[in-house]
């Protein structure tokens, strides 16, 4: 249930005192008047409104703060008593400044406060707290969740708490619906040998009357939703199981370009640059073939590197790399590319002595403390649908387990050198270097 604003109207009535960072907020919202309000305080509490005297204990504010807003949003109001009649608070003021800390640092997620203060003709005053759930669940500071039934809360059941977190899963650019694309772009070959990988043959049967491709999108794997009156493919659907032709149309900031540079820095001449488009899993293996054209993937660490042999024949040198480590970066870039941030490209750059492949990823809040983080299997996941796909055997790649640790454990053990690894100018940048 919305709960709307409070402001007293009527002529002779004092107007209610805001703060500027509170108008800011609720400048554009709809209000009531102290008569309205009034209205509903006859009726007593319910689920949406709670009445206190006084502000006395701010853990059981916080806990009933918690509570209106995992059960919807509600009105909680200051200075009524159990008769329902106006007591008032001594300092409105004070009040406002504690629901202010409490809304801060006392519920995780904070929420932002709406508060009125409204003023009688007797000089009483009470405090109208507006709270709206938009980021349930809310939890207190010490970790208890809270729901209200009627005119009382309680802590949240196993099963409401799992309510509360299925409602939060959080929407991510990748499960937008891509635009202009539909059914007929999805490969239905990959997508129906990923399927098999799970299902054995229970689709067997379903050739003679024609795949399933959309519900199987929809219903099974979230990779499709309605779009304009019609069933699409959301990003992650299409960049997953899109037509390699129907990627490169409908989404070309897809594509990744792929430079061999003859030096050690991109200021370099260059040799050969190409663009990869496709699905993701061609853009992998075309991205492993680009790398193999230049430098020497091995499983292990060689006796006599391959580079100091085509010296020794007057052969280019070639740099020589973990085949893991350089496959996991691809992979890394692919799944993990900031799809909001269509003006920056991903790149692979192979160097005489080091590849270095640069990704488009939003960096405030992202460096240094994530950096760190990451080192240590702290994932960062921007696109959590596409990576579990693309990781999944299913999908048809053959890559190492383990992520950026062990991509990062490989490379060091293969040429002494651990990657570095930087993040600004909203660009992730991973760089092996060879032997």
């Amino acid at each position: 249930m919305a709960r709307r604003r409070f402001r007293s109207n009527q002529r002779h009535e004092p107007v209610t005192e805001r703060s500027f960072q509170e108008y800011l907020y609720s400048s554009g919202a709809p209000q009531t008047s102290r008569t309205e309000l009034m209205r509903m305080v006859r009726g007593g509490e319910d689920t949406y409104l709670e009445l206190k005297v006084k502000l006395s204990n701010s853990e059981r504010i916080a806990q009933g703060i918690v509570a209106l807003a995992n059960t919807g949003g509600g009105v909680i109001v200051f200075g009524i008593n159990d008769q329902l009649r106006v007591e008032g608070v001594e300092n409105a003021e004070e009040v406002q400044d504690e629901l202010v800390r409490i809304c801060r640092e006392e519920i995780l997620p904070p929420l932002v406060p709406f508060i009125d203060r409204l003023a009688f003709d007797s000089g009483r005053r009470i405090v109208a707290l507006d709270v709206q759930g938009k980021q349930r669940p809310y939890r207190t500071r010490d970790g208890r969740f809270f729901v209200r039934m009627g005119a009382d809360k309680r802590e949240a059941t196993n099963e409401e708490l799992s309510a509360l977190l299925e409602e939060s899963r959080p929407f991510f650019y990748e499960n937008l619906p891509a635009l202009r694309a539909t059914i007929a772009d999805i490969d239905e070959a990959h997508l129906w040998s990923f399927m098999r990988a799970f299902a054995g043959n229970a689709f067997d049967e379903t050739s003679a009357k024609g795949y399933p491709t959309g519900e199987v999108l929809e219903r099974y794997l979230l990779l499709a939703t309605e779009s304009r009156g019609e069933l699409a493919p959301t990003f992650a659907g299409l960049l997953l199981f899109g037509r390699d032709e129907s990627v490169a149309r409908l989404l070309p900031r897809s594509s990744v370009i792929a430079t061999r540079f003859g030096g050690d820095n991109n200021q370099a001449p260059v040799i050969e640059r190409i663009e990869l488009h496709g699905n993701l899993a061609t853009i992998h293996e075309s991205a492993l073939k680009f790398l193999s054209r230049y430098a020497d993937l091995w499983e292990a660490r060689p006796g006599i590197p391959r580079s100091e042999a085509a010296q020794q024949e007057g052969l280019p040198a070639r740099a020589n790399y973990h085949r893991n480590a350089a496959s996991e970066a691809v992979a890394n870039a692919l799944i993990h590319r900031d799809l909001a941030l269509r003006d920056v490209a991903t790149r692979i750059h192979i160097f005489d002595r080091a590849i270095e492949i640069v990704n488009p990823r939003r960096s405030a809040g992202f460096a240094p403390a994530a950096l760190r983080a990451i080192r240590f299997g702290v994932r960062q996941h921007l696109n959590p649908h596409i990576a579990s796909i693309f990781s999944n055997p299913g999908y048809g790649l053959s890559l190492s387990t383990g992520g950026i640790p062990r991509l990062l454990r490989d490379a060091k053990a293969f040429s002494g050198r651990p990657p570095d690894i930087t993040a600004f100018n909203d660009e992730f940048r991973l760089r092996l270097h060879g032997i």
